[in-house]
């Protein structure tokens, strides 16, 4: 029998990050409330962006009270939610992206913590001297005093004992779980409303994910501009001073490219069901959800075969070299000019997105819970 469990978040995350972390929190808040609606469930966050995230009933928001508190929000995250969370007699903490407040462990409270990826260490060039020193230090507490440690991806495991020496036995893989959207077929009207929305052509090949370096859209454009692909392509993502690095390569495609930012998780569905093809080349990630959303949308993938890519796209995806454009290219026109791959790949991606249905993901997590 399951025993009834009440548990704290620090869920900031979900209250404060539209993608990435935050997509991985309240996609694990809403999953569990909807398989385990018995437990009592707290999030603790130290801010709350309007209009992001409202936590499913019954479940509670704790967040700083006071002037005092409300000025010193890391500190609150913290310390201060030890203390709350003992005084609420919780069974269990999980923090969901990489860190634990201090003191759980002498307040008897048993912790489990999600590490997405060590990318602040692998390659610390991307990250400020002085926010690699401050994150090391969170991750090592967090790494040493949590009772159990969830990686989200094999790739994430190897760098968890590379990087920070945690012993294996202490590290369980759960591959996380993506949002029910992507798995429901939408109406042929509302992909219409949505195509007209963002004035979108017929066909169309689409890039997801912040644009920024280590997402390598340069070598997808340099691809594109080398096979003389002339199919539009959206990027959809936020807008960094990766730009800058992009101008020429922009500038020769301009009439070509679409780009779109701040897309609700709806839309984004739709757009991947529109689009004829998804192109994820990331340098390096500690999962790859695009891949995932795709493959549950019904739109063939072609991604990179480094890291945590393979894990995720399995035989439904199509891998190339992330470095070099040729390659980049050549997986491209396999798709484009192979009407049969392409079917292929898009039934093995329907297969494959179902290992990472929210309600499988809730039951292997709650066994974790129930183990501690």
């Amino acid at each position: 029998m399951t025993k009834l469990l009440k548990i704290g978040f620090d869920a900031k995350r979900a209250f404060m990050n539209p993608t990435g972390l935050g997509s991985y929190s309240r996609n694990t808040i809403q999953a569990l409330q909807a398989s385990y609606p018995g437990n009592d469930y707290y999030l603790f966050t130290p801010s709350v962006k309007a209009g992001l995230f409202t936590a499913p009933d019954p479940m509670v928001t704790i967040a700083p009270q006071g002037q005092w508190w409300k000025s010193v929000k890391p500190v609150w995250r913290s310390y201060k939610v030890t203390e709350l969370s003992q005084k609420m007699g919780l069974d269990l903490f999980h923090g969901l992206s990489h860190e634990l407040p201090v003191g759980l462990e002498k307040a008897g409270i048993r912790s489990v913590v999600t590490f997405h990826d060590l990318i602040i260490l692998r390659y610390p060039k991307y990250y400020r001297a002085a926010d690699r020193r401050i994150y090391y230090r969170k991750y090592k507490h967090s790494a040493r005093v949590a009772d159990k440690i969830i990686a989200i991806s094999e790739q994430t495991k190897d760098d968890l004992m590379h990087y920070m020496g945690v012993d294996e036995s202490k590290i369980e893989v759960l591959y996380q779980s993506i949002n029910p959207l992507f798995f429901e077929k939408s109406a042929e009207e509302a992909l219409a409303a949505t195509r007209e929305k963002y004035r979108l052509p017929g066909e169309f090949i689409l890039i997801p994910g912040t644009l920024e370096k280590r997402k390598n859209q340069a070598n997808v454009l340099k691809a594109i501009l080398e096979q003389k692909i002339d199919m539009p392509v959206v990027v959809v993502g936020k807008m960094t001073n990766y730009m800058k690095e992009l101008k020429e390569l922009v500038a020769e495609l301009k009439d070509q490219l679409i780009f779109l930012q701040y897309v609700p998780m709806q839309d984004l569905a739709h757009l991947y069901q529109l689009a004829h093809l998804c192109v994820f080349v990331s340098q390096f990630e500690g999962f790859g959800l695009p891949v995932a959303e795709a493959q549950a949308c019904g739109c063939p993938v072609v991604t990179a075969w480094l890291s945590s890519m393979p894990e995720v796209g399995a035989q439904a995806a199509t891998y190339v070299d992330p470095f070099d454009p040729e390659s980049i290219g050549y997986g491209l026109m396999s798709l484009l000019n192979n009407a049969n791959q392409r079917e292929q790949k898009i039934a093995l991606g329907h297969e494959n997105a179902e290992r990472f249905r929210p309600e499988r993901y809730a039951d292997d997590l709650m066994r974790i819970y129930q183990s501690l």
